[in-house]
């Protein structure tokens, strides 16, 4: 084939939906069937039935462990907890610099200084076995990062990781510093199995990205958490809940969503662009809080069906269920969880999938580099004369 016809552009949809960019082993989602897997196995029944660690292992790994397998990898991800001296000196500065940004932004930082400290390579320049050591070792120090710069924003110090508590109860410790309630430790962990990967989204994109240019992994996941702040992306759960209390009771319900609908604006917690039927992970979610019960999951409930009755009248056709950061929201309220700390709480999870990413892009050598159309004025224009000043 003729290298201009070899390279001629492809036309593709706004925001490459539905576009296939390559192949990959760790998962997919079936958004008209509303279902997503690990691997072989279903997110959502491996969020009910397995802990942490498994799914970890089953991302990195390609196999759910056995018991011994799993001891040994719960041994050496909790002994890579603790942070590097460098690191965990500089927390209080990045802390008060990041108050109002709060962890998420202090943790773009802390990452880059992580790799730089322990001296992370080019993941180009580095073997498999390489590569895999970084990972976990950057995965098993998100939560203590995160908890640390939460805690030294309200005046707090952070408290140090236990090795005999499982990654959940090990982050619920830190963030509390209190012994962790397994009630509510099986609820966040299920949270954070349930969001570990999801197919190609933005920030998952945006590390393989990253990666095929043969950045170090520290690299690759700044550039994700990045993706991961913004509220259309993982800073939602939060916002949902503010949805919540901005309607306040359930005879608002119906006129607060009609006028924000008209005004044109989105409704956060609802809508996805995968799924075309109710979010799988909301489903379980949803279970998780009806659980606890109370007023709160009574008016999210009550919410939710107004909402979607609602949004299916008002923008007939569009299939507008709710998404993951609905319930996910109401489930990290039930257990504790301050606000500000919804987002880092899914940014702890989705590091084992970005890094799973990571690590399998880094086999394949291609960079990734697409095109886009200029659609500026026409090229080449007289350059105008410079007046003499």
């Amino acid at each position: 084939m003729p290298i201009a016809e070899a390279n001629a552009p492809i036309e593709a949809p706004r925001g490459l939906a539905g576009v296939i960019v390559t192949e990959t082993q760790l998962g997919d989602v079936r958004g008209r069937e509303g279902f997503y897997h690990y691997r072989q196995y279903s997110a959502v029944e491996l969020a009910r039935t397995r802990t942490f660690e498994d799914v970890w292992y089953l991302m990195f790994h390609g196999a759910l462990p056995d018991a011994a397998q799993l001891a040994a990898f719960k041994a050496e991800t909790a002994a890579l907890r603790p942070l590097p001296a460098a690191v965990r000196e500089a927390l209080p500065a990045l802390a008060r610099a990041g108050a109002l940004a709060g962890p998420l932004a202090g943790l773009r930082t802390a990452l880059s200084l992580l790799g730089a400290s322990a001296g992370f390579r080019p993941l180009y320049d580095i073997d498999a076995d390489r590569r895999r050591a970084d990972a976990l070792a950057t995965v098993a120090a998100v939560p203590t990062l995160l908890t640390a710069l939460h805690r030294l924003g309200q005046g707090q110090q952070p408290v140090e990781p236990r090795p005999d508590l499982g990654h959940a109860a090990n982050y619920l410790y830190m963030l509390t510093g209190e012994e962790p309630d397994p009630r509510r430790v099986r609820a966040i962990e299920a949270y954070l199995i349930s969001t570990i990967d999801h197919g190609f989204n933005a920030s998952t994109f945006t590390a393989r990205v990253i990666t095929s240019t043969g950045a170090d992994l520290a690299a690759c996941l700044v550039g994700a958490v990045g993706a991961l702040s913004g509220p259309l992306h993982g800073g939602a759960p939060s916002r949902a809940l503010d949805t919540l209390d901005a309607i306040g009771a359930p005879d608002r319900i119906d006129s607060w969503i009609r006028e924000r609908v008209l005004r044109g604006e989105r409704i956060m917690g609802f809508g996805h662009p995968v799924y075309r039927t109710e979010d799988p992970r909301s489903r379980m979610l949803r279970g998780i809080a009806e659980e606890f019960g109370g007023p709160l999951v009574e008016f999210a409930v009550q919410v939710e069906a107004r909402a979607e009755a609602l949004l299916a009248e008002l923008k007939p056709g569009r299939e507008l269920h709710i998404n993951v950061e609905f319930y996910a929201g109401v489930v990290m309220e039930l257990c504790g969880l301050p606000r500000e700390m919804f987002t880092p709480t899914f940014c702890a999870a989705r590091v084992v999938g970005w890094s799973a990413n990571i690590l399998e892009q880094a086999e394949d050598s291609k960079i990734i580099r697409p095109a886009a159309r200029y659609v500026g004025p026409p090229p080449p224009q007289p350059l105008p004369e410079v007046v003499a000043g």
